[in-house]
Formats: structure tokens, C-alpha cells, sequence
């Protein structure tokens, strides 16, 4: 096997996320109670199945790349983004990542009804992996962001969806990140906030992060993402350049 030399080791790409031959299979209860249960048992109906939600993916992302994640609605998407952030564990395989990550993916949702904005602000961004050093730096241009300063001392039970959101996105994205995952929030919000949280994603992805998202708005995929990655019931069917993705799914 030939060499390689350390000027050829430095030009060879990073890798941010390996995943390897993942599977994630869930229970799939059809009864809501024991009486159900009891009635399904007694007419031999399942009271159960099982659903594959991903069956042996396996892919690489490098670091700075940005990669859609595309497929209808349970193709296994969002369950693979949330095995790379850690939030579900598979059943076999691995995913390994290098570098904080950070998953736009249930937003905020660590945040407290009964905790003012303020507070909340220190708890999810803690909750995200940041130093309170870190919290205490960012902690302005969070709130700047978020556009609600005037009611950051409020407790956020009576903030209004749109304001909730505003802080929670706001939050998750001035982590000191190195890769982001994305999934589905830019379809939430009003349209000049889209555009905002968009154009921030676009930053941070210039600067180097490692992105990887999940969404149905295939235009906007395919502008802000280099490479597609299509996921048809639970198995990688296209890997390669992301407006030769979408136009393969639109054409499933």
C-alpha cells in the first residue's frame, strides 16, 4: 500500500460524521389502554408491530460540508438526524462525530414555562454544551437576535409561539458549534425570520461548520446544500449532488 506524505495527509478532507451500517427499528403500539389491549388479545388481533425506520445506513460527511438529509414523510429522516445528535441510540451500527454538535431539532426544549427568558437563555445554552464564559460572551447578540429584549425578563409561559421560537432558535444558534443539524424550523415562523435564521445558517456554514439538514422545501435545500443524501423507507437510495437529489425524488 503506497505512502502517504504529510502534504497529501494535510489536503485530504476531515471527516465531521461517519456513519456505519445504522438501523433503527421502533414498536408500534395499536391499543391505548389495557382494556384495548385485553380485547385485541382475546380476538388475536397485535396489539403491536415493529417499523424500520432505518435499515444499515451507513454514509460519511466531511467537516464543512453541507449535506440535505431528503425523503417523504417516514423515509427515516429525522430519526437519522437524531441518532447523529445523540438523541436516539441505534439498534446497530455507530455514528461517530468529531466536535460539538448542536441539533436545531426539537427547539427549545429545554426550556422552563416558569423561567424568565433570561434564565432560560443560561439553561438551554448550558443544556447545548456551552460555559456559562461562553453564555455571558454571546448573551446580547442572543437576545439581539431573538428581537425580543423587551420581554427577556418575562417568564417565557407567556411568551407567544413566534417569541418562543424567536429565543429558543436564537439560543441554538450562537452555540460555539462545529457541526449543526437542522430539521424542519425554517418552515416555522414568519417569512422576515426565516430569512434571517436562513442567512445566519448561511454564515455559520462559511465560516467551516459542518452542516446536514432535514426539510421539504427542496428549492431552498438544494440552494443551501452542496450534497443530497435520499432515504427511501429506510435505506440510502442516492448519494451524490443535492439538485441531482431533489430532482430524483420529485421524480419518485
Amino acid at each position: 500500500m503506497p505512502k502517504t506524505s504529510n502534504a497529501q495527509a494535510e489536503a485530504q478532507p476531515r471527516l465531521a460524521i461517519i456513519a456505519s451500517d445504522l438501523s433503527k427499528t421502533f414498536l408500534l403500539r395499536h391499543t391505548h389502554s389495557l382494556k384495548e389491549s385485553v380485547i385485541a388479545a382475546l380476538r388475536r388481533k397485535p396489539i403491536s408491530s415493529s417499523f424500520n425506520a432505518l435499515d444499515d445506513v451507513s454514509f460519511r460527511i466531511n467537516t464543512g460540508e453541507s449535506v440535505a438529509l431528503l425523503g417523504f414523510n417516514g423515509s427515516g429522516k429525522s430519526t437519522l438526524l437524531k441518532l447523529i445528535s445523540g438523541v436516539l441510540r441505534p439498534d446497530r451500527g455507530e455514528v461517530l462525530t468529531r466536535g460539538r454538535v448542536a441539533g436545531l431539532i426539537e427547539v427549545g426544549a429545554g426550556f422552563h414555562p416558569d423561567l424568565s427568558g433570561r434564565e432560560n437563555i443560561y439553561l438551554n445554552a448550558a443544556i447545548l454544551g456551552m460555559s456559562q464564559k461562553e453564555i455571558d460572551a454571546r448573551f446580547d447578540d442572543i437576545v439581539e437576535f431573538s428581537e425580543i429584549a423587551k420581554f427577556i425578563d418575562t417568564e417565557v409561559k407567556h411568551y407567544s409561539s413566534g417569541m418562543f421560537l424567536r429565543l429558543a432558535f436564537s439560543v441554538a444558534i450562537h452555540t460555539e458549534v462545529d457541526i449543526l443539524l437542522v430539521d424542519e424550523i425554517l418552515s416555522v415562523g414568519d417569512e422576515p425570520f426565516q430569512r434571517k435564521c436562513l442567512a445566519k445558517i448561511r454564515q455559520l456554514h462559511a465560516e467551516g461548520r459542518t452542516l446536514v439538514v432535514v426539510s421539504h422545501d427542496l428549492g431552498m435545500v438544494a440552494d443551501l446544500c452542496e450534497r443530497g443524501i435520499l432515504i427511501d423507507k429506510g435505506r440510502v437510495v442516492f448519494d451524490g449532488e443535492s439538485h441531482e437529489a431533489v430532482a430524483r425524488m420529485r421524480a419518485q
